[in-house]
């Protein structure tokens, strides 16, 4: 019901439905908006494959009629058949919304001191089928390897995806030609206002520590702001040997207070030739804990790491934490494993892209839902957690003197957290 009135209020159900009006066929009695967003819906509930859309069709009061399983599977192979056109429409319709919800959440909206901050990650998808395209990973896994991109909520949060783009499983982790499609797909998934400027963080891993992409971001516009992790070279080694102890800061934690054990620095000279203008190195070391093996490229029996950020200004120490707090994103993609990303059902490719968008539409309704209606804590429950203790509890609906009404069990724990949310989600004014 929850998830229900979140698509009724941020006027997804009728985005999608207008986005995808051209691929309804005469006569048909389920339109493909209402299908898709059905698998979506589906998916948000813990579904994992097309066929799980049965759980929406034996509750027809909450989610009205839904499509047979070869209905909706015949809507899928016939969108993937047409290529970019149906993604292009299926994201244009989640951006629109987007912008709405954001401006429907006020303080809530992922905003944080006026910046928005995208994250972007691989994420390897095992195959247990010669599917096409997927092949061998870097991890000697087998399956595929999309890009994910994810707008950050801060602490306060959770995160919702603004990018997917699905690769073959032996796809490059440092291919920077697929980091820029994909940040180009993230972009386009921000309001205006955030789509160029130092008013968004692209933030990656070593990965995104490229020459290609690192001049790609810095040419983009009026420069968008990056914190990219970057490998640790020779050159980079011998700076951090030779930087003298005046030149590292203490690391700190969230809070404000000082890291035990661990410095942070800026390096430059010839570690910065032939990368952009006002780029910054900054190292990070720290003791390992204890029984951690050193690596190669480790000095003085510290650990290393290092991100390059063309952020002026403000002290390394901050900028280190805030590059550090792109863990998060991990976070990110453990919600998407479980919200059906943990396999690609189709066989086909392109059909497979399809069901990332699902897998997308399913998470942007888990993150606007906390975003809309929940507070305090409960605006951080990950998806496995709001589906047992709020999308599974028992109740019923009864229809009395023309009113309809949802009964819970008063002894549920959360029900005042179901209640709650769903007087915020009613007080919100209806789209259009």
């Amino acid at each position: 019901m929850l998830l229900a009135e979140t698509v009724r209020k941020t006027g997804l159900d009728s985005a999608i439905s207008a986005a995808l009006a051209p691929w309804r066929k005469q006569r048909s009695v389920h339109g493909p908006g209402k299908i898709l967003l059905d698998v979506g819906l589906a998916v948000a509930l813990g579904g994992d494959c097309l066929s799980d859309v049965a759980m929406l069709r034996a509750e027809p009061a909450v989610f009205g009629p839904v499509a047979s399983d070869p209905t909706v599977s015949r809507l899928v192979d016939t969108l993937a058949g047409s290529g970019k056109r149906a993604l292009a429409a299926i994201r244009q319709a989640r951006a629109h919304v987007r912008e709405h919800v954001w401006a429907l959440a006020g303080d809530t909206a992922p905003e944080q001191g006026g910046q928005v901050i995208v994250d972007l990650d691989g994420v390897l998808v095992i195959a247990h089928s010669d599917k096409q395209d997927a092949a061998a990973t870097w991890k000697r896994t087998f399956g595929h390897h999309p890009i994910m991109g994810f707008v950050d909520h801060g602490a306060g949060g959770a995160g919702e995806p603004v990018a997917g783009l699905l690769r073959a499983g032996n796809a490059g982790s440092n291919t920077a030609a697929d980091h820029i499609t994909a940040t180009q797909m993230a972009l386009a998934q921000l309001p205006k206002r955030f789509r160029r400027g130092r008013a968004t963080l692209v933030r990656t891993d070593s990965g995104g520590g490229t020459h290609d992409f690192v001049n790609w971001l810095t040419a983009r516009g009026r420069r968008l702001s990056y914190s990219v992790g970057m490998t640790i070279t020779d050159a980079i080694h011998a700076a951090v040997l030779q930087a003298p102890d005046s030149a590292w800061t203490p690391a700190v934690e969230p809070g404000g207070e000082v890291r035990d054990g661990a410095w942070v620095a800026e390096i430059g000279g010839d570690c910065l030739k032939g990368w952009p203008k006002g780029m910054r190195l900054i190292v990070r070391k720290e003791r390992p804990h204890p029984g951690a093996q050193l690596r190669f490229t480790d000095a003085d029996g510290m650990r290393l790491t290092c991100f390059a950020t063309n952020t002026p200004g403000e002290a390394i120490a901050g900028l280190e934490l805030r590059h550090r707090q792109r863990a998060r994103c991990e976070d990110r993609i453990r919600d998407a494993r479980s919200t059906g990303l943990r396999n690609l059902p189709p066989h086909g490719f392109a059909q497979n892209q399809i069901w990332l968008e699902i897998v997308q539409l399913a998470l942007d309704l888990l993150a606007w839902m906390p975003m809309l209606a929940l507070t305090g804590k409960t605006r951080r429950w990950e998806p496995k957690k709001l589906r047992f203790r709020l999308f599974s509890a028992a109740a019923q609906l009864v229809t009395t003197g023309r009113r309809r009404y949802l009964r819970l069990a008063a002894h549920w724990p959360w029900t005042h957290v179901i209640t709650a949310a769903a007087d915020r989600l009613h007080a919100l004014p209806n789209p259009g």
